[in-house]
């Protein structure tokens, strides 16, 4: 809470002098963000750092089973995305990232670019630094990052539910010592065991909508007790309980 009201503050000293100035902090770009600012309008035919650093935030605004590459061309399927998450959030919704679409991102997420719902200390909870895992720790870490984003999209198309995630991250000896999956998708950051409301089969079945390639729920051994979601090369849902 007291990192959301210093960066709110901050962005109203920071509107109050563009105001003194006689600047606008919408003309031609959105308002500044101590996370990641992008300086252009984006749209179809675009490419770049800018275009994937947009991916990162709108993934989890697909179709069912479908998922979106952060590859930095901003093709139609980024601009699905893109008005997706304009139509979620009350925008006017024609696929195009401009100011209002980026602000609206900045009010969703704190300056370490994670979204205000989520921390990295909830996506891991094995150790401080990442490391250990299948993947180098600074690619744990942007892969969590991912999910993240991903959980944010989910949670608000659930009404804003709170979401209780109960598993991140983990090294090998992490995953090791709760008896996890030699290939488990947690060695690589990406996965996420969610539990508490709303119900476990809900989780399973709205994950599937918001870019998760990877769905293991109840009915699925070992997953009577939370919603595992991940994204996984090889695509696999199983949670037969949910009629998934």
């Amino acid at each position: 809470m007291l990192r959301r009201t210093a960066r709110t503050l901050g962005l109203f000293v920071m509107a109050m002098a563009c105001a003194f100035l006689g600047v606008s902090a919408t003309a031609g770009t959105a308002q500044a963000d101590t996370c990641y600012t992008w300086n252009r309008t984006l749209s179809q035919g675009a490419s770049g750092s800018d275009v994937t650093q947009l991916q990162i935030r709108v993934a989890g605004w697909v179709t069912s089973g479908e998922r979106l590459s952060y590859d930095g061309q901003y093709g139609a399927r980024t601009a699905a995305a893109v008005k997706k998450f304009q139509s979620a959030y009350g925008l006017a919704a024609d696929g195009v990232a401009g100011p209002a679409t980026f602000n609206k991102i900045y009010a969703l997420q704190d300056a370490d670019c994670t979204p205000i719902h989520f921390t990295y200390a909830e996506l891991n909870k094995c150790n401080s630094d990442w490391s250990g895992g299948a993947v180098p720790a600074a690619t744990a870490k942007a892969n969590a990052l991912k999910t993240m984003w991903k959980l944010e999209a989910m949670r608000h198309a659930l009404g804003d539910v709170p979401i209780t995630i109960s598993s991140g991250f983990r090294s090998y000896a992490c995953n090791s010592a709760v008896g996890g999956s030699a290939s488990s998708r947690h060695l690589y950051g990406d996965a996420a065991d969610l539990t508490g409301s709303p119900t476990l089969c809900r989780l399973a079945q709205q994950s599937r909508t918001h870019g998760f390639s990877e769905i293991l729920g109840p009915g699925y051994p070992g997953h009577n007790d939370h919603t595992h979601v991940a994204f996984d090369p090889s695509p696999y849902w199983s949670a037969p309980s949910c009629g998934i």
